[in-house]
C-alpha cells in the first residue's frame, strides 16, 4: 500500500509498556526494538520480518516525488482516539487496533481508512515540519542512525538460541546457514512432514501455498560446508514419517521446490500512479529486457524506448533497503532460484521496480568540527590530507567555519564519504577530537510560502533523561531532519543545514547555559543565514532556567505533551532581548607565579544574556561546580577552556570578603561609590538564581523600569550569603546601585566571577561590559488559551 520503501531506524532495545509488536501483533513484554522516526515497535526475534515501511523524510534520488500521502501505521494508539470518518473509537490498549497517519496524525479505522483522501497536508503543524519533499539526501551505505545525526548506544544482541525438548531448529536458507540464525519450531514426536513444512513457513511469516515448500536436513559437518543434503532424495529406508531420530534437535533448511514457470510483480515506482503493480507470467527464457519490454505497454509507455528503463531488485529489509539493478541478460528465474536459495525470508521483502534511468548523482555533505580555529581554507584542506588521506578529486571544501573551526565537505563517492566518517571518529588534531555529521541539503527554493519550520536543539544532557524523551517526540511530530543532539557537534551542523531557508524559528531544549551556546552560535554565524534573524523559543530543562522563567515557558520541563509545546510554539509572540558582551583583561598576573615568569592572560571575550555576578554569588556557584566537575575531562566549560580558570584555589581569597574594597565600578564613564557589600550582579532579565526578583518591584525614580530589551543592566549588590537567602525567599530584594549600558569593572585582587551560571576565578584587571550587537528575537509564550485550529 505504500510504494516507497524506506528503512527504519532501530536505536538499543528498550522496555515498552502496552505497546504491540507490528509483526507478531502480541504485547510487548520483554526488551523490545521502536524506530526512532516512526511509531513501529518490535519483538527483537520480530525484527528480521518487519518491512522497510518508514516515514521517507527526505529525497534520496529513488522514486523521488513532492506529493505527499498519508503514511498509515497500525496500532499502539490510546484507547480515547477517535475514527475520522465515523467518529468512533478506534483505538485499544489491549490489542493493535486503528491507523494513525504518521504525519499529520489523523485517526481511522482499519476498515475506514481506505476512504480518506490519500493527499497528506501534515495537519495542524505544517508551517513548522521542514517538508521532506525540500530535503536531500544520498545516504546509501550509511545507518539510519548516522542520517539523522542520533547517537549510538552499545546495541545489544538477544540470545536466541533457547533450548527445550520438542523443538526443531529451522534455517530459511544458506545465509541463516553462514550466520547460524535459526528460528526454533515445537512440533509433536511424530510429526508428518507437511506438518513441519506448515510450522516452518508459520515461523518465518510465509503466507504462500505449504505444496510449494520442501525441507532438507544436514548434518553438523554439512554446517561447515557448502555442501547440503537434499532430504527428499535420501534413501527411503530413513524413517521418513517421523522428524525426530536420537534426542539430538536437528536442523532443517526450509527450500521452495523448483518451478518452469510463475507470475511475479513488477511494480511501476512513480512512473505512474494509480497503478500499484502489473502481474507478468515468466519462464525460463525471459530475461529484464524481455520482462521491461512486456510491462511498458501495460503502463502505456509503450512508445518509449527500452533502454531508458532499469529494473531494478529491492531488498526491503527493516534495518536497510538494498538495490540492485538487473542485467539486461539476466535470467529471471535463476535469479528467483537464487534469492530463495540464500534465504525465503528476503525472497518474501524482495520487490522489483521498473525505473527510469536518471543521470544519477552522489553527493554526500559531511560536516567535520574538533579542527583548530582560525585557518586559512588551504590550510584545512592540508590538515584533511594529513590526517585523513582525503581523496581531492572527490572531495572538496565547501565551507568553512573559521571562528569555530569547522569545515563542510561534499564528497561525490560513496566508499571514500564512508570512510571518511568513520575514521574521523578516531583522530585528534592538537589532542582535540575531531567529529564528524552527515547532513542533509535542504532546498530552500522549494519550500512552500507560508512554511517557516522549527529548527530543534536538544540537550539530551539536561534535566535528567527528559532531553532524550523530548529527541524521541520531536523526530516522531517533525522531521527528523530538522532536530539536532547538541552533544553531536554543537548547534553549528543545524544552523548550516538551515543556512538557505528563507524563514524559520529555532526552539532549544536545555538550561540556560544550553540557551546561551546556542545563541552564542547564531551570533558568529548570522552574516552566513538568508534568515538572519530568527526567534528563539526555549524548552526549559535545566536547573535555573531564569530565561526560560521571564519568556513564560515555566520553570522546568515536567513532562508536559510534546504536541502541545509545539503548538505554543507555533502561537507565541516575538519579542526582542538585549545580549551583552564581557571583555576580561588581566593585567600583570598574579603573584608567585610558577618559576617566576609569567605571561599576561590574553583578553577573553564572553557573550552574557541573564546576569554577570561578582564574589559571593560566584564563589558559591563555584563550588557547586567544583563538587559536580570531579573528573578534570569535563572540566572544560564552552566559556573558558582548561588553561582559562586561572589557577588560583578559592581558598586565596581574602576571607574577609570586602568585597567593595577591592573593586572599583565606572557605570556609563562615571565613578560609582560602592557600599559595604560581598557580591556585585549586574541583570539583564528580571529572574536571578532560579527564579528570584533580585531588583524588587518598587518604583524609584532614580530609575527605570527595567525590561529586557531597553538597552539597560541593572546593577545590585548583596551584603552575603544571608542576604542572598531572603532574596531567594522573596522576603528582600537587593540594593540597588546603578542602572546603565556600559560599565568597566576594576579587580584589584582575584576575584570570583560568574557569567550565565558559568564560574571562574578572575585575575586582577579590568572587566568591561558593553552591548552586543543587534538584540536577538525570543519567543515568549502567549498567554491566551490554545486557538483550536484545523487538524
Amino acid at each position: 500500500h505504500w510504494q516507497v520503501p524506506v528503512a527504519h531506524c532501530f536505536g538499543p532495545p528498550g522496555h515498552y509498556k502496552r505497546k504491540f509488536c507490528t509483526v507478531c501483533r502480541k504485547s510487548l513484554e520483554s526488551p523490545a526494538f521502536r524506530c526512532e522516526v516512526c511509531e513501529l515497535h518490535v519483538h527483537t526475534d520480530c525484527i528480521l520480518f518487519a518491512c522497510s515501511d518508514c516515514r521517507q523524510c527526505h529525497q534520496d534520488g529513488h522514486q523521488d516525488h513532492d506529493t505527499y500521502h498519508h503514511h498509515w501505521r497500525e496500532g499502539n494508539l490510546s484507547s480515547s482516539a477517535r475514527c475520522e470518518v465515523c467518529k468512533k473509537t478506534c483505538g485499544s490498549s489491549e490489542v493493535l487496533s486503528g491507523m494513525r497517519c504518521e504525519w499529520c496524525g489523523i485517526l481511522a479505522h482499519a476498515a475506514c481508512y481506505i476512504i480518506v483522501t490519500p493527499e497528506c497536508t501534515f495537519g495542524r503543524l505544517r508551517n513548522m515540519i521542514l517538508p521532506p519533499s525540500c530535503v536531500q539526501l544520498f545516504s546509501r551505505n550509511f545507518s539510519k542512525l548516522h542520517c539523522f545525526r542520533i547517537s549510538e548506544n552499545l546495541q545489544t544482541e538477544s540470545g536466541k538460541n533457547f533450548q527445550s525438548k520438542q523443538t526443531l531448529k529451522i534455517f530459511d536458507g544458506n545465509d541463516a546457514v553462514k550466520r547460524n540464525q535459526f528460528r526454533l519450531i515445537s512440533v509433536p514426536r511424530i510429526a508428518k512432514n507437511e506438518e513441519v513444512v506448515e510450522a516452518a513457513l508459520r515461523a518465518y511469516y510465509i503466507i504462500d501455498d505449504q505444496q510449494e515448500y520442501e525441507l532438507q536436513t544436514f548434518t553438523q559437518q554439512a554446517l561447515l560446508s557448502d555442501d547440503v543434503i537434499n532430504r527428499n532424495d535420501a534413501a527411503e529406508d530413513s524413517n521418513l514419517g517421523s522428524v525426530f531420530r536420537e534426542s539430538i534437535p536437528e536442523a532443517w533448511i526450509i527450500r521452495a521446490k523448483p518451478k518452469d514457470e510463475e507470475v511475479i510483480r513488477i511494480y511501476p515506482a512513480w512512473l505512474k500512479v494509480g497503478m500499484a503493480y502489473v502481474s507478468l507470467r515468466v519462464n525460463k527464457d525471459s530475461t529484464t529486457q524481455t520482462v521491461i519490454k512486456e510491462v511498458l505497454p501495460l503502463l502505456g509507455r509503450q512508445t518509449e524506448c527500452l533502454q531508458n528503463f532499469k529494473l531494478v531488485e529491492v531488498l526491503m529489509g527493516s534495518k536497510q533497503v538494498q538495490r540492485m539493478v538487473l542485467d539486461d541478460q539476466e535470467l529471471i528465474l535463476n535469479r528467483l532460484k537464487d534469492i530463495r536459495k540464500t534465504s525465503i525470508r528476503q525472497m518474501n521483502q524482495t520487490r522489483f521496480y521498473i525505473v527510469e534511468n536518471s543521470k544519477s548523482i552522489v553527493r554526500v555533505n559531511l560536516f567535520v568540527g574538533g579542527l583548530p580555529p582560525q585557518l586559512s581554507p588551504e590550510e584545512y584542506t592540508n590538515i584533511l590530507k594529513d590526517e585523513l588521506a582525503i581523496k581531492t578529486n572527490v572531495v572538496s571544501v565547501s565551507h568553512v567555519y573559521q571562528a569555530q573551526g569547522a569545515v563542510v565537505l561534499e564528497i561525490s563517492c560513496f566508499s571514500e564519504a564512508e570512510r571518511i566518517y568513520m575514521l574521523v571518529k578516531d583522530t585528534t588534531v592538537n589532542d582535540k577530537p575531531l567529529n564528524a555529521v552527515v547532513i542533509p541539503e535542504v532546498m530552500a527554493s522549494k519550500i512552500p510560502q507560508n512554511c517557516c519550520p522549527l529548527l530543534v536543539f536538544v540537550n539530551p544532557k539536561s534535566g535528567g533523561l527528559k532531553g532524550r524523551d523530548l529527541l524521541y517526540s520531536f523526530r516522531k511530530l517533525l522531521n527528523p531532519h530538522q532536530v539536532f543532539e547538541l552533544t553531536n557537534g554543537g548547534p553549528l551542523p543545524g544552523f548550516h543545514t538551515f543556512s538557505k531557508v528563507p524563514s524559520f524559528r529555532v526552539l532549544v531544549c536545555g538550561g540556560d547555559g544550553t540557551v546561551g551556546w546556542v545563541l552564542g552560535a547564531l551570533e558568529e554565524i548570522r552574516h552566513k543565514l538568508v534568515c538572519s534573524e530568527p526567534s528563539v523559543a526555549i524548552l526549559p530543562l535545566g536547573t535555573g532556567n531564569d530565561l526560560g522563567r521571564v519568556l513564560r515557558w515555566g520553570a522546568g520541563y515536567s513532562g508536559e505533551d510534546p504536541y502541545s509545546i509545539l503548538v505554543s510554539v507555533d502561537e507565541a509572540d516575538d519579542v526582542l532581548m538585549d545580549r551583552w558582551t564581557i571583555l576580561l583583561d588581566a593585567e600583570e598576573p598574579a603573584e608567585g607565579a610558577e618559576n617566576g615568569v609569567a605571561e599576561p592572560e590574553p583578553p577573553k571575550i564572553v557573550q552574557m544574556n541573564n546576569y554577570c555576578g561578582l564574589g559571593i554569588d560566584a564563589e558559591l556557584s563555584l563550588d557547586f561546580h567544583h563538587a559536580r566537575e570531579e573528573e578534570p575531562g569535563k572540566f572544560n566549560s564552552r566559556f573558558h577552556n582548561k588553561g582559562v580558570y586561572v589557577k588560583v584555589g578559592l581558598q586565596k581569597i581574602s576571607h574577609t570578603r570586602n568585597l567593595h574594597k577591592d573593586i572599583k565600578l565606572q557605570v556609563d564613564q562615571h565613578e560609582v561609590e560602592l557600599p559595604s557589600i560581598e557580591g556585585l550582579i549586574f541583570i539583564n532579565i528580571p529572574s536571578w538564581g532560579s527564579g528570584a526578583d533580585l531588583w524588587g518591584s518598587e518604583s524609584d525614580n532614580r530609575f527605570e523600569k527595567p525590561r529586557i530589551d531597553d538597552g539597560l543592566l541593572e546593577v545590585v549588590g548583596v551584603t552575603g550569603v544571608v542576604h542572598m537567602g531572603q532574596v531567594q525567599g522573596g522576603f528582600r530584594s537587593g540594593i540597588r546601585i546603578a542602572q546603565g549600558s556600559y560599565f568597566r569593572v576594576t579587580l584589584l585582587k582575584p576575584i570570583p566571577v560568574q557569567v550565565d551560571g558559568e564560574p571562574w576565578i578572575q585575575a586582577p584587571g579590568q572587566i568591561i561590559i558593553s552591548a552586543a550587537g543587534p538584540k536577538v528575537h525570543m519567543l515568549k509564550k502567549s498567554k491566551q488559551k490554545q486557538k483550536k485550529t484545523g487538524s
